[in-house]
């Protein structure tokens, strides 16, 4: 399972869900110093580790195994396959308009009846298992429907149950708000219930098995030679998943993160070492560039002649950020004759809203017109060593433009260089910027315990 080398340990709290200066529920997981992590180990599987009755029982045998080997186990099992969209098409068939309490109602039976059947499974190879809801296990949310987010765990029943010699089945994905009603976390939810899991119980490890056995330095879907990482830093994988990266969604990477949860991502499939995700130290592997990542959901939206003067770009993005749109670049225009234009980038989905609500704003700023343009997509370079290496940024705009690639907005971090370029030059992008980084060249330093 690997040893978790931090001294630090991270227990939820009891009593009333803590509030901030606004009035809203803050995560409330404490930090005390000075403790050896448990022997607990947290796995979770995906939909497709459970689509079918053979996977299931694969998937208990897995856990069994992790038993047998001296680790108490919370198993977190999102929904079987398509049972998800097909409980939203048998919403449909009812109204096109659910409210979203129902819908939390509804969906949160998907990883409840995955949950039954892997404790089924596991009552049938002979063991003690308990299957819980996100409620039971004491997974306390805001009161945010169909995107929650977790304030609180208060896992007692969980821990008498491992106390008792029982494996633990959690249903992910979900948790009961401070208004005592059944939430759902949104996309990457089950993720995220078992590192947050892991963090209030201290486990050792929070293993995550999926459908890749690792991640990789680029898609190898487009990428033939990309290569697994056999580790890699919280901060690069937040920039991986923010930029495009599937295997790990962001919210489970920031609680790992914040609360030292090392994290392992594994095949469902085959029994191999995957990659550990943790803090940043001297084993881990010291590239320039770590990996490739592209996002294909983002469009590019233009604010035409915008008077330029203070106050109006605050105007507009709080206006943005009340009408629940995530922006991600921003760039604007240098002024001419007191006006100016902002394009920025955001999902591709909220394309009609962004519209809405800045022709709801033309009574107090004024300005031309709204462009959108949905053929767009983002493309990254995420590394540490950037940190300490110059011409990074130099070096991908040379190949961009060897291979004929028009930049048409540009983001910079420590650790990341973001372009958006048109979409259907991602795949030519991809593997160019791959080699021209020699990204398929073996580890720097391998990392001896990464099994």
């Amino acid at each position: 399972m690997g040893t978790r080398q931090s001294t630090r340990s991270y227990q939820a709290t009891s009593g009333p869900v803590t509030m901030d200066a606004a009035g809203r529920p803050v995560l409330v997981i404490e930090q005390q110093e000075r403790k050896e992590p448990s022997s607990i180990v947290v796995m979770k599987f995906g939909g497709t580790s459970v689509a079918d009755g053979d996977r299931i029982k694969r998937v208990a045998k897995r856990i069994v195994d992790a038993q047998e080997a001296g680790h108490p186990v919370v198993a977190v099992v999102s929904a079987r396959g398509d049972t998800t969209d097909e409980l939203i098409a048998l919403a449909n068939e009812i109204t096109d308009r659910p409210r979203e309490r129902e819908m939390d109602m509804l969906l949160s039976a998907g990883e409840r009846i995955s949950a039954a059947l892997v404790t089924m499974a596991i009552h049938a190879m002979g063991h003690d298992a308990i299957s819980l809801s996100g409620p039971q296990a004491g997974i306390l949310t805001d009161n945010v429907h169909r995107r929650a987010k977790i304030v609180d765990i208060k896992p007692d029943r969980v821990t008498r149950a491992l106390e008792q010699g029982k494996i633990v089945l959690v249903a992910g994905f979900q948790g009961l708000s401070t208004d005592n009603d059944v939430t759902t976390l949104g996309r990457g939810g089950s993720d995220t219930t078992a590192v947050a899991l892991a963090a209030a119980l201290n486990a050792e490890v929070c293993e995550i098995y999926t459908d890749v056995d690792g991640v990789y330095t680029a898609d190898p879907r487009l990428v033939p030679s990309a290569r697994k990482l056999a580790r890699i830093s919280f901060e690069e994988m937040l920039e991986m998943a923010a930029t495009g990266a599937k295997v790990l969604m962001l919210r489970c990477v920031e609680f790992g993160r914040r609360y030292g949860v090392p994290i392992h991502v594994r095949s469902s499939f085959m029994d191999v070492p995957g990659t550990w995700v943790t803090e940043e130290g001297e084993q881990m592997e010291q590239a320039i560039v770590s990996g490739v990542t592209y996002a294909l959901e983002d469009a590019k939206v233009t604010i035409s002649n915008l008077p330029d003067e203070p106050g109006v770009a605050a105007r507009i993005f709080t206006a943005l950020a009340k009408a629940g749109v995530n922006v991600d670049m921003i760039i604007q225009n240098v002024s001419e004759k007191g006006i100016t234009d902002i394009s920025f980038t955001a999902g591709e989905d909220e394309l009609a809203l962004i519209r809405a609500t800045l022709e709801a704003l033309k009574p107090e700023i004024t300005f031309d017109g709204i462009t959108t343009d949905n053929a767009m997509a983002k493309l990254s370079l995420i590394g540490a060593g950037m940190k300490s290496h110059p011409g990074v940024a130099a070096k991908m705009f040379e190949t961009l433009a060897q291979n004929g690639i028009n930049i048409e907005m540009i983001s910079t971090s420590s650790i990341k260089i973001s372009c958006v370029i048109r979409r259907e030059a991602i795949p030519t992008a991809v593997n160019a910027l791959h080699e021209a980084f020699n990204l398929s060249a073996e580890l720097i330093h391998q990392d001896e315990d990464s099994d």
